[in-house]
């Protein structure tokens, strides 16, 4: 599948302008890890290395990669001090048997080539080693009304998600794919988080389906624009609760998941 995530627009919006969804989902596998920190962790499709930073609760040494460029540039910028390169899913940077905790956020929707990262995570996944995946919608949805609800029905009739362009993936699905890791537990979640206004029009335009309308020649301005007036009444100038769905899942090499101290 195409990467949409690979030019500096993309890279700069989701370095400044993504909603701080990861620390929580990281907050909840640290629970799963009975508060277990390891030795190394790798974040497979890192992108602006929101995903990465709070892997540092985690391990004591964590790298992400990701195949865009621009991606791993803007990482560097976001999480100074930590390790980023230039790799996919499909050929990951380490030595066998190398790394204690996989991580994946959002990012096995866009893989070239879903079986060869599930085998080249069994490469590199240490004896008793995770790969944790987890994934999350868009917020559509205020906590106590549905009028982002409506209002996210207008956007995208608007403004399309490309077909096909992500496969959707979810704890069974994962399990039914990775035939040499099984699944240790798998959960959807529901996270609240505050949001402004301005800062939901900032997050708006690094969608994917907005990324596509301008490669097909509506300005970004125009979609600014759009968006901008539309979510003024929803928002009512005030900040507002908004909730994103997802699943957590982690997965271990068909013979180390007695290894893993993780309860079903």
């Amino acid at each position: 599948m195409a990467n949409p995530f690979g030019d500096d627009f993309m890279a700069a919006g989701y370095a400044a302008s993504r909603p701080a969804v990861h620390p929580r989902v990281i907050d909840q596998l640290r629970v799963w890890m009975d508060g277990a920190v390891v030795h190394r962790a790798a974040d497979i499709g890192c992108g602006a290395g929101l995903s990465t930073r709070p892997l540092a609760s985690l391990a004591r040494m964590s790298v992400g990669f990701d195949p865009a460029e621009s991606m791993v540039r803007a990482a560097a910028r976001v999480v100074p001090g930590a390790l980023f390169v230039t790799a996919g899913g499909e050929a990951m940077p380490f030595d066998d048997h190398s790394i204690d905790l996989l991580t994946a956020a959002g990012s096995l929707n866009y893989a070239r080539d879903l079986d060869a990262t599930f085998a080249e995570a069994v490469r590199v996944l240490a004896p008793g080693g995770l790969l944790a995946v987890y994934d999350f919608s868009p917020g559509r949805s205020f906590v106590d009304s549905d009028r982002l609800d409506a209002w996210f029905e207008a956007f995208i009739a608007r403004y399309p998600f490309p077909a096909s362009q992500a496969r959707p993936l979810s704890p069974s699905l994962l399990e039914a794919a990775a035939s040499d890791l099984v699944l240790v537990r798998g959960e959807t979640f529901e996270i609240p988080l505050a949001l402004e206004p301005a800062f939901h029009v900032d997050y708006m335009l690094t969608e994917t389906c907005v990324q596509d309308a301008v490669r097909r020649g509506t300005p970004l301005e125009s979609i600014r624009s759009w968006v901008t007036e539309t979510l003024a009444p929803v928002f009512d100038g005030r900040p507002h609760d908004v909730l994103f769905r997802g699943y957590l899942a982690t997965l271990t090499g068909t013979q180390e998941r007695r290894n893993t101290g993780l309860r079903d």
